[in-house]
């Protein structure tokens, strides 16, 4: 007995037939003796579907009006899942972001989790029932409704299984843990039974989407005991805990690709102190998120700063170097698309030397020409041209001894 938190995303309450498949299997914790706090997604792709409807209107709606629409997504959801609830003869309830007590910044589109005051949930729980909260969303400290961002859902349930202090925090998607490679890649994949927190940040961080980098962030700094599972199965995922039981002795955890992958060279920069925190502050502070950063100097006062954007920020970050040039003082900025980033990760990495050498082996022996590397203790990675991205991470999957025998995945239709 004890407290959980579940988190359901969009295809596991993608209709109807399914939110009555996710009301059983909180009913059969419930009925072990558990305290059940629910968190959800909108169903399916109606958020997406939102999103086109406002954009039918103007191709720049504002950033609080379009909270406002977003957030009816999870609320429809919750709505549905409490009705299933009391149709089974369970007592359930359901929360918006602010209704939970969950306070934000004063950031439309996305906010970060300020604080959350669980006196609610508790007042519920205590009451019996299911507390189902909508994810993704907050209030600000003016009283204005925010979202979260992308895999704000994944951050709700995890801040709120820390404030409750749950017991485990298990993450329902439609793949049944985290694998060593996207298995819509690799078919030979194998799921992990268990991964580090730092492994797993990498990993989100890196294009594994299964769980958002804030909500690993999270679970690490409050010690959350996370589980990915599939909502459409009973098999055990994976825990995402402190210290994983390494009695596999992998050297490499896995394989992990993002395919929206644009590269920016700002050429001709002064080659003096202060360059790069002008650059990068310029960019910061209009929420350009930068990831690999190469510079390279070809005289003593000229220097060539590339780095990587994803794909879908590649505008913005040109918009915002052309409108800041006088400022920053560069000649010219040359871009490139349709590149990925494929990466390996492992705490085994660091007491083995030559696990980047042999990456690098790989992919020059299948004639992948590499752009750019970012290296940490844990993780390497390689930009590398899109249309190779596939071949790449098969080939760094079976070099690394991480296939097995083909398995057979579960994904939500």
């Amino acid at each position: 007995m004890g407290l959980i938190v579940q988190k359901y995303g969009g295809t596991s309450v993608g209709t109807i037939e399914r939110i009555l498949r996710v009301a059983d299997r909180i009913i059969a914790n419930k009925e072990a003796g558990h305290d059940m706090v629910i968190i959800l997604s909108a169903m399916g792709k109606s958020t997406d579907v939102l999103i086109d409807m406002a954009k039918e209107i103007t191709p720049y709606p504002s950033e609080r009006e379009m909270d406002m629409l977003l957030t009816t997504g999870e609320q429809v959801s919750i709505a549905l899942l409490s009705m299933a609830l009391h149709q089974k003869g369970y007592d359930a309830i359901s929360l918006t972001g602010w209704q939970a007590g969950i306070t934000t910044e004063s950031i439309h589109g996305r906010a970060r989790i300020k604080e959350i005051d669980p006196t609610r949930i508790r007042a519920e729980l205590d009451r019996g029932r299911v507390v189902i909260v909508a994810g993704f969303q907050g209030i600000s400290d003016t009283g204005e409704i925010t979202t979260l961002g992308r895999g704000g859902s994944d951050t709700s349930a995890v801040a709120l299984a820390a404030s409750l202090q749950a017991d485990k925090c298990e993450i329902f998607t439609d793949v049944a843990g985290v694998y060593t490679a996207d298995p819509r890649v690799v078919p030979a994949a194998s799921k992990l039974d268990r991964i580090s927190y730092d492994e797993m940040l990498e990993l989100a961080n890196l294009g594994a989407g299964v769980l958002h980098p804030r909500s690993v962030e999270a679970a690490k700094k409050y010690k959350v005991k996370l589980v990915v599972r599939s909502s459409f199965t009973a098999e055990e995922g994976t825990y995402v805990e402190e210290v994983p039981d390494m009695e596999t002795g992998r050297v490499v955890s896995g394989v992990a690709h993002d395919d929206e992958v644009a590269k920016i060279t700002v050429v001709g920069m002064a080659a003096k102190v202060g360059t790069l925190s002008r650059l990068f502050n310029t960019l910061a502070d209009h929420r350009v998120n930068v990831d690999i950063i190469i510079q390279s100097s070809y005289d003593s006062d000229v220097t060539n700063i590339s780095f990587t954007v994803a794909a879908g920020d590649l505008k913005h970050a040109l918009d915002t170097l052309a409108k800041n040039q006088a400022e920053l003082g560069f000649e010219k900025v040359d871009y490139e698309e349709g590149l990925s980033k494929v990466s390996i990760v492992g705490s085994g990495m660091v007491n083995n030397p030559g696990v980047a050498a042999e990456m690098f082996r790989v992919l020059a022996e299948e004639q992948i020409t590499i752009k750019m590397v970012s290296t940490s203790d844990i993780k390497v990675s390689c930009v590398i041209p899109a249309d190779l991205t596939e071949l790449a991470v098969r080939s760094l999957h079976t070099a690394y001894g991480l296939d097995v025998a083909e398995t057979a995945v579960v994904h939500g239709s």
